[in-house]
């Protein structure tokens, strides 16, 4: 009688426990779930809700399946979103009057190229882009007046003599100027939706150097940990009349939150669902990305000349799953471009493929960039993401007319050209802060053959482009080459470009001649520093496709003869520019001449 008794006062025990602990967490959930009120743009009062859906189920499996963005169907609503208003502008708390820039999308640095050197890896020749590495510098883009027109190009000559073959050559910049003030500058209001990679290989730190062969450095922060605190920064940039929505994949793609505005929305609580996430399972850009593109389909009834429209991905660009095809993928972010979505990566780690991506930013409105450090992220995510999101000028096309010159090569254009030796093409331009009258990425560098005998040569230049609202513009300018000099440049941005573009041509042909030991990518003083002349083809034969692999640094005798003469020519160069930033690239030339096999 006494056991039943003791069972039946430790079974009631046991009843109110559970009803307690049930009672407290029933508590804590109601408490945790509440709405918060706050107030919109307007001083209304609204109720910002959680409304966070990452519960681990796929989406669908029709990402999975299909080929990469293959499933995005022409979205009617985000045709009728398509940017059509002009630059937005409001009074903003700035330091500086001056006129901001432009710079050309696509790449937007080389850290990949520079931390794989510092680590003692072979970089891949993607790694380092013409346009990436002029946006690490400021350039006196040669403007001497201002003009009223949102892009007003000014053109700068120079004559320089290449130091390995000591032959002339004939160059011109384009300086990308604007009428636009610092000042004034202000971007729209965006519709975003950031697609993270939570895919295992981000379960990697940021401190190791491929998932093939892990190196441990100081950065010991997961590339998961980093990427989930870049998104809540990014989210601190973020305005109550903006939208935000995300999506997260692996084998498949999942919802993280609609797009919905972040004045409905408990951003405080999304932040921290945002840091909980985890990375898993395989890489397959189609379902991340076919889903993200889906988000934008409620927006029929969105005022287009208010809003951008943008999705932010961020992954280490190792895809593994789907269809992995580089034209599957440019093909779609174009449809999506042409529909009025734009699209960054961001990509994270030194394992970062370039060679994906450099291809994907050749499109209208993209542009990437690459981390490696919690403190480049903050960077990207933060002083940067108003220049990041907001492309200002469109389908730039420039024509020159001469009977004595004529475009050989150009320098600093998201876009391949292939055309004749009259045209220069690029795809989009974005706002770039000046420094002290220079701006940041602010030139497209041209090397030009020069085709008749005489002295005095005349080239007549004409620009045209379209703004936000895909209202056409045009303007045009003569400029007289006079080729009685030894060497001549018109100002320290043209000189500066063609030194970084020399050092550029130089990397990647020996980049080329080391993974290839091909005698044409060798730099011989008969014919000087040429261009790195490789075709995709054959720089996906020599590098390998998407998930890319560790290979230890080397460099043959005749490339440490060639980067010898490469820092002496750099050293004289940034002497007369007077730019001490660029002994940066004389630190990672002495490591290669003094690099041990």
């Amino acid at each position: 009688m006494k056991n039943k008794k003791r069972i039946i006062i430790i079974i009631c025990v046991i009843i109110v426990v559970i009803a307690s602990v049930g009672g407290v967490m029933w508590f804590m959930n109601e408490n945790t779930n509440k709405p918060v009120t706050g107030q919109n743009g307007d001083g209304e009062k609204v109720v910002k809700v959680d409304d966070w859906k990452y519960d681990g189920k796929p989406l669908s499996s029709e990402g999975f399946l299909s080929g990469i963005f293959g499933s995005v169907a022409t979205n009617s609503a985000a045709q009728s979103m398509a940017p059509t208003g002009g630059v937005m502008m409001e009074s903003v708390a700035m330091d500086s009057a001056a006129n901001l820039g432009f710079s050309v999308g696509g790449a937007k640095d080389i850290n990949n190229f520079r931390e794989n050197i510092k680590e003692g890896y072979f970089p891949i020749s993607t790694d380092i882009t013409y346009n990436g590495l002029f946006y690490d510098y400021t350039f006196d883009t040669g403007m001497v007046n201002e003009s009223e027109d949102l892009f007003s190009p000014s053109y700068s000559i120079a004559i320089s003599k290449d130091p390995i073959s000591n032959q002339k050559e004939y160059y011109m910049t384009v300086g990308l100027n604007s009428n636009i003030k610092e000042s004034d500058f202000a971007r729209k209001k965006l519709n975003l939706v950031v697609v993270l990679d939570i895919s295992g290989s981000m379960t990697s730190s940021l401190g190791d150097y491929y998932y093939d062969n892990p190196f441990k450095l100081g950065e010991n922060k997961s590339k998961m940990e980093a990427a989930n605190e870049a998104v809540n920064i990014l989210i601190d940039q973020l305005k109550d009349d903006d939208r935000f929505g995300m999506i997260l994949f692996d084998n498949a793609a999942y919802m993280g939150k609609e797009l919905s505005l972040v004045a409905e929305t408990d951003m405080e609580a999304i932040k921290e669902h945002i840091l909980e996430i985890q990375a898993q399972g395989g890489t397959n850009f189609d379902a991340g990305y076919t889903e993200a593109t889906k988000l934008f389909d409620d927006l029929k009834d969105v005022d287009s000349d208010e809003y951008e429209n943008r999705i932010i991905v961020i992954t280490d660009a190792m895809p593994n799953l789907g269809n992995t095809s580089k034209d599957g993928l440019l093909a779609d972010i174009k449809d999506n471009a042409d529909e009025g979505i734009n699209t960054t990566f961001i990509g994270v780690g030194v394992d970062f493929n370039t060679n994906l991506i450099e291809a994907l930013s050749d499109v209208k409105g993209a542009n990437y960039y690459s981390v490696h450090t919690v403190d480049e992220f903050e960077e990207r995510m933060g002083e940067q993401f108003d220049f990041m999101v907001t492309p200002l000028v469109f389908d730039l096309e420039l024509n020159l007319e001469s009977e004595d010159y004529e475009i050989a090569t150009v320098y600093g254009s998201d876009t391949v050209n292939k055309e004749d030796g009259s045209i220069m093409k690029v795809n989009t331009l974005f706002p770039s802060k000046s420094v002290d009258g220079e701006v940041k990425g602010g030139v497209v560098l041209l090397k030009l053959n020069k085709i008749s005998d005489k002295e005095d040569g005349v080239l007549k230049l004409s620009v045209a482009y379209k703004d936000r609202n895909g209202t056409s513009h045009a303007n045009s300018q003569e400029v007289n080459f006079i080729d009685n000099e030894e060497e001549h440049y018109a100002n320290t941005g043209i000189r500066k470009a063609i030194a970084l573009t020399r050092y550029a041509n130089t990397i990647k042909n020996w980049i080329l001649y080391e993974r290839s030991e091909e005698p044409r990518f060798l730099i011989l003083p008969v014919s000087g520093i040429v261009d790195c002349n490789c075709t995709v083809e054959e720089v996906r034969i020599m590098l390998g496709e998407h998930e890319r692999m560790s290979v230890n640094l080397s460099v043959s005798d005749e490339y440490k003869t060639t980067f010898g003469q490469l820092k002496t020519y750099l050293e004289t160069e940034i002497d007369q520019i007077g730019d001490d930033t660029m002994k940066q690239e004389i630190k990672i030339l002495d490591q290669l001449i003094e690099h041990k096999n």
